[in-house]
């Protein structure tokens, strides 16, 4: 037994392929090797996995020295694979079983408790705090590990049994399995955002900057509840028509210097704004266009990544005026253990075409896949063992 209670199921290792990550000093890092696994400790499952979507999480970590953590370590966190080995205490899955993996939690937190898993009061430390010795390299070293409770960067991981959204009785084949591996996160936060944060309905009008993973799967989340009115706002024409596809009633490239993005919005809503606006995007500049562009008593909600040092200026009596509301979004505040199996349902009704969005990679061509995510060549790169 460890000093915190943990017992080891017994010291067997395993020998796996990780992409591991360095200290960003001069920018990402990352390297394809071999690597062992330690034992799972009684409340793991050790999982091996078929494919892992790669999120910009995953870069943004990878890449920032300020929110690195504990390097090397190995990333991943839309792991898709099947369970080797249980814990003793492990209840969610058994030896055999399809699992799709997501997002960590404390379980035992007020709000883990009220079902509300992505509020955890330790969502920052069970989710970005490695196990610093998950891993060992060929050279002898310690790698962090248990990144979002999975890091499914490596082809056989010890995941916590929080992460798993056990899927044996609803997946087809394996195939299947690598294509929804991306539901555990960027979809997930996409559509939840809308669909259940926001609680969106056949009366909203809904704007959507940013059609990335997230961006997407949100205008898909939007359909589904039925919006009137879905604005579709990038500055890559490919996403902008892939929205069209996915159920945008209106799409807008902000590569057009001429485009006046909030009369535009306002024009196409009769001059009220939209109800509900997500930005996906990250960026400042659009955030406050998009608060702009939010209608009287309408929601603003941010889920893209930015910068550690962004700062949004509000004008706070005109927001007062306008009871405006802005929220933040964590895994569209859902949780996994039910709405991954949603997703996977409104996927068979052909109402979540999430195959629209994905390209597949060996994991040897991760550094391919990570340049055609930031080119926008593709919008979901999975990465198959």
């Amino acid at each position: 037994m460890t000093s915190t209670g943990i017992t080891m199921e017994n010291d067997q290792i395993h020998s796996a392929r990780a992409i591991v990550s360095y200290p960003p000093v001069e920018g990402r890092k990352w390297q394809l090797e071999n690597v062992t696994v330690k034992e799972i400790r009684d409340d793991e499952l050790l999982v091996q996995m078929v494919a892992t979507g790669v999120c910009h999480t995953d870069l943004a970590i990878g890449s920032v020295p300020q929110i690195a953590g504990p390097v090397p370590r190995v990333l991943g966190h839309e792991g898709a694979g099947y369970v080797k080995k249980v814990g003793s205490k492990v209840r969610v899955a058994k030896e055999g079983d399809a699992v799709l993996m997501s997002y960590a939690s404390c379980t035992s937190c007020q709000r883990c408790r009220d079902g509300q898993p992505s509020y955890c009061a330790l969502f920052t430390e069970v989710n970005t705090g490695a196990k610093p010795d998950a891993f060992r390299s060929t050279s002898n070293t310690d790698v962090g590990g248990s990144f979002f409770g999975q890091s499914s960067f490596s082809s056989l991981s010890a995941v916590r049994e929080d992460s798993v959204v056990n899927v044996s009785d609803i997946i087809k084949s394996e195939e299947e399995l690598k294509l929804f591996a991306p539901l555990g996160c960027g979809f997930q936060t996409g559509a939840g955002t809308v669909t259940d944060l926001a609680g969106t309905s056949e009366k909203d009008t809904v704007t959507i900057f940013g059609l990335g993973g997230v961006g997407l799967a949100a205008v898909m989340g939007a359909k589904v509840k039925g919006a009137k009115t879905i604005i579709g706002v990038d500055r890559i024409a490919s996403r902008v028509e892939l929205a069209k596809s996915l159920g945008a009633t209106h799409v807008l490239n902000t590569s057009d210097p001429d485009l006046d993005l909030v009369q535009e919005i306002k024009k196409i809503t009769q001059g009220a704004g939209t109800t509900v606006t997500v930005d996906a995007s990250g960026n400042v500049g659009l955030i406050t266009k998009g608060l702009e562009a939010t209608a009287k008593g309408g929601q603003m909600i941010l889920v893209g990544l930015m910068p550690m040092d962004a700062e949004l200026n509000v004008h706070l009596v005109t927001h007062l005026q306008t009871s405006k509301s802005l929220r933040g979004s964590v895994e569209g505040g859902v949780a996994h253990s039910k709405y991954v199996p949603q997703m996977i349902e409104w996927y068979r009704e052909s109402k979540f075409p999430i195959d629209k969005l994905i390209k597949y990679y060996p994991i040897e061509d991760f550094e391919t896949a990570v340049a055609d995510m930031h080119s926008g060549a593709t919008v979901k790169p999975v990465l198959i063992y």
